[in-house]
């Protein structure tokens, strides 16, 4: 469910640039931050880093994109 949001201008401007680096639209760049702030207030003794690595390994296995680890 899509509703609309009223966010400062000041986040959307601090959003611009991590969204082109990431590869995203604004709104998504807003989105991932929240889905990461969340988990880091779930789980606050992970590292950030952790978390990020974990939130893209959920990514990877959701687009079928893992390799089997060699053992």
């Amino acid at each position: 469910m899509a509703i609309a949001l009223k966010l400062s201008d000041e986040l959307i401007e601090l959003a611009k640039p991590y969204a082109v680096a990431g590869h995203r639209s604004v709104p998504e760049q807003i989105e991932f931050w929240a889905r990461l702030g969340k988990t880091a207030e779930e789980n606050p003794e992970l590292p950030i880093h952790f978390i990020k690595n974990t939130l893209l390994a959920i990514a990877e296995a959701d687009a079928s994109q893992l390799t089997k680890y060699p053992h």
